[in-house]
């Protein structure tokens, strides 16, 4: 096929990741199809995708036509220089007007749109999903969802791009690590893994506010690494409320500086997973646990850590029985206690970890890709 391909790097575009192009551009074009890429930079619009935010709304009423413009534009242009098949974007509300995805159609075009935050940020495709042709949905919970709204889903989980992700020959340096950002549950998680005395070590965004001896939120070193990102992010609001919280501090979570690490880049992310005797995964949204709705999903890291060779544990979900033998592939865990415990039992039974963790990797290489996930969804849609 002949596909117009539409997205940032990465959907998190305040840090610097390959993220969307390796598991979504890459693979297409593995898979022999012609791949023509929107030539604009996304950078500033995935920073701004939230109308609820009056910063937010004013920059997406401005530039939100003048994407769209240029996106049909181009679409136009390669359409006239050979026939598109397939417009395929990740997308949500704040990139593109409705119109500009049936003008597209109307060109006689199939549109499909990929989004991976409808568990907690639904709103943000409400108006767009309709539109399109299909919507490749990984969150199987809400499926009903887009159909209520008019959509046409096709669930699509995470996967992982073999090519990227793979085992590297390393020494297993670290006991247990967790790579992401810190929100939510994951440090009260993290601390209570200190506290039974497990060596964690974390890296990603955010867990230097956490980190004993640091006096502020966000300490200057923070501020001067990430501050750019604050102040494009927060309202005005949400600036005088950290500046509150720099006063405070973070709560009563603490763990050692020496736990702390920073934001790794892709590849070092990757070749961390072979240092790691255990890798860990979260599967809790945002802050839901604090709501009355407590909301879990599966998670691109539960492909990229198995696909990359490590050993890892995930809470459980029911859904991940659809992916792994669990036990045998991965291992899951139900509560801090329950993590604490595994944790300790595989740090001490090295050749079950090991038997494990092959048999993670083997199920990835053969069911998990990103190949083999759009060849299945193509032939659903009847593209193949």
């Amino acid at each position: 096929m002949r596909i117009f391909y539409a997205s940032d790097t990465t959907p998190n575009p305040s840090f610097q990741s390959n993220l969307w192009h390796n598991n979504l551009y890459q693979p297409l074009v593995d898979l022999g199809h012609e791949v023509v890429e929107f030539d604009y930079d996304l950078r500033e619009t995935f920073l701004h995708l939230d109308p609820a935010y009056e910063d937010h709304r004013r920059f997406i009423e401005h530039n939100r036509p003048q994407v769209t413009r240029e996106l049909l534009r181009q679409i136009r242009a390669a359409h006239r220089e050979r026939p598109l098949d397939l417009f395929f974007s990740y997308f949500s509300d704040a990139c593109v007007l409705p119109e500009g995805i049936e003008e597209i159609k109307s060109l006689g075009i199939k549109t499909v749109n990929w989004y991976c935050n409808g568990s907690y940020q639904l709103h943000l495709v409400a108006e767009i999903a309709p539109h399109y042709d299909w919507c490749l949905v990984p969150e199987k919970f809400r499926l009903p969802d887009y159909l209520a709204m008019g959509a046409r889903p096709i669930y699509c989980q995470e996967a992982a791009n073999p090519d990227i992700y793979k085992p590297h020959d390393l020494p297993r340096e670290f006991d247990v690590v967790f790579v992401g950002q810190a929100y939510g549950e994951r440090p009260a998680y993290i601390r209570h893994l200190l506290d039974q005395g497990i060596d964690v070590r974390v890296w990603g965004f955010g867990w230097e506010q956490y980190a004993a001896g640091a006096a502020k939120w966000l300490n200057a070193s923070v501020w001067r690494r990430y501050g750019h990102i604050a102040r494009r992010l927060l309202t005005a609001e949400g600036r005088r409320r950290a500046a509150t919280r720099l006063a405070e501090g973070p709560g009563p979570v603490r763990i050692p500086a020496a736990t702390v690490g920073g934001v790794l880049s892709d590849a070092e992310m990757i070749r961390l997973y072979s240092r790691a005797k255990i890798n860990l995964g979260f599967s809790a949204c945002g802050n839901t646990h604090q709501s009355e709705r407590r909301i879990v999903q599966v998670r691109l890291r539960d492909f990229e850590v198995p696909m990359s060779g490590g050993f890892y544990m995930v809470e459980y979900m029911e859904e991940l029985e659809e992916f792994y033998d669990i036990g045998r592939e991965i291992v899951c865990y139900s509560g801090p206690e329950d993590l604490a415990e595994k944790a300790a039992y595989y740090l001490a039974h090295d050749a079950e970890r090991e038997r494990i963790r092959q048999a993670g990797h083997a199920r990835c290489r053969r069911d998990h890709t990103w190949h083999k996930r759009f060849t299945d969804a193509f032939r659903e849609m009847g593209l193949n």
